[in-house]
């Protein structure tokens, strides 16, 4: 439960990065000219972060004009960017070129609907970080802040709608999942063992990383790690490309028809099970909170047992293990919702909890789940 006087609509403008806009405008206006060898510097404008999205990679939105060879040209932009180290980052690594490559692969060999490419720079000294730059797909997004089970055109959606783009997102996901040999594919997300722990060994790095290294160890999350040693399947089955930040928030609709994929940074090899309790996961993270202030919130969206049955109609896959899964997914989100409590609280945008465990807004939800007394339906 959170506290009573907290607006669980107000938007928190929470610090990811920061860059300062001019020189960062600046900055872009040198690289751009020649890169699209503009015969004048170009005209860079309305260049800003967005006001609702992940909180992980730092991005930029912008509009350019320049002339070449005399013709007038023009475009509009997403710039994504390593966060610097005062933003206090997420995740450890932000491999750039492997996500521009995921995208471009994407691009060539299905149908499944990304942003086109442009440009990608590894140079570190243009603008003081790698960044890649795409097109701008102009589209809705369901809103992270504040979540869309409070306000915004999803909450307002009909319930025949909202069903309609349940199914259209679950369709973006099982052809990505349809994608064939994806180790061979994608080599870098490939290693010794089974894909799964893999994974695992990977999130327990992170949260070393993220938490403990810095004198923060989260007692629940140590337990969640536990428990998932304790039930961790004898045949987590075949291994596919996991989008990795499988959910709404992270397509661009419109209508309901997904248009753009986003946000594939934590990509990588492992069970289907992974996106798909992922996305049930993180409705129910919105959904808990919208209900822990007696609110009704989206109750008829992204519903585990149709979530499930809509997908295996889809792919013919039988899911297993999802009560694993959807502890893992809890565990994963509260390394990220502690990391990100530790960067608020860095930058003066809260205080310190007295209970570690507090550092994680599902707490209780994350405990109910290792107690098996979680309620899906």
């Amino acid at each position: 439960m959170m506290p009573d006087e907290i607006d669980p609509t107000e938007h928190l403008q929470l610090t990811t990065s920061e860059r300062d806009l001019d020189s960062l405008a600046a900055q872009l206006t040198g690289w751009l000219q020649a890169r699209v060898a503009a015969d004048e510097p170009p005209v860079i404008e309305s260049l800003h972060r967005p006001l609702s999205g992940g909180l992980s990679s730092a991005s930029v939105l912008f509009d350019a004009r320049w002339t070449s060879a005399g013709e007038p040209r023009e475009g509009s932009y997403v710039a994504r960017m390593v966060p610097e180290a005062g933003a206090f980052p997420v995740f450890r690594d932000y491999d750039l070129p492997l996500q521009y490559r995921i995208i471009g692969e994407i691009a060539a060999h299905t149908d499944v609907p990304v942003p086109p490419l442009r440009w990608l720079e590894t140079d570190d000294t243009v603008c003081g970080a790698p960044f890649f730059v795409m097109d701008r797909v102009d589209g809705r997004i369901p809103g992270d802040n504040p979540p869309y089970v409070f306000a915004g055109w999803l909450h307002d959606a009909t319930p025949a709608e909202r069903a309609e783009l349940t199914r259209n997102t679950l369709e973006v996901l099982a052809r990505i999942h349809a994608i064939t040999e994806p180790a061979r594919r994608f080599p870098e997300l490939d290693g010794p063992g089974p894909a799964l722990r893999r994974h695992l060994a990977a999130q327990r790095d992170w949260y070393r990383w993220a938490l403990v290294d810095d004198g923060f160890a989260i007692p629940l999350i140590e337990r969640a790690f536990d428990w998932l040693e304790d039930n961790f399947p004898d045949d987590p089955g075949p291994d596919v490309l996991s989008w990795g930040d499988a959910r709404p928030g992270n397509i661009i609709y419109d209508g309901c028809t997904p248009i753009a994929v986003l946000d594939w940074e934590m990509a990588a090899l492992g069970p289907r099970e992974m996106d798909l309790a992922w996305m049930i996961f993180l409705h129910r993270f919105f959904q808990d909170i919208a209900t822990g202030f007696d609110m009704p919130g989206l109750p008829d969206f992204l519903r585990r047992g149709e979530v499930v049955a809509q997908y295996e109609k889809l792919t013919g896959h039988t899911v297993r293990d999802l009560d694993f899964h959807l502890t893992y997914a809890a565990l994963r989100h509260a390394i990220v919702m502690a990391r990100i409590k530790r960067r608020m609280i860095h930058m003066g945008e809260d205080t310190a909890p007295a209970d570690r465990d507090d550092y994680i807004m599902h707490r209780a939800t994350l405990e109910a789940m290792l107690d098996g007394t979680y309620g899906w339906d």
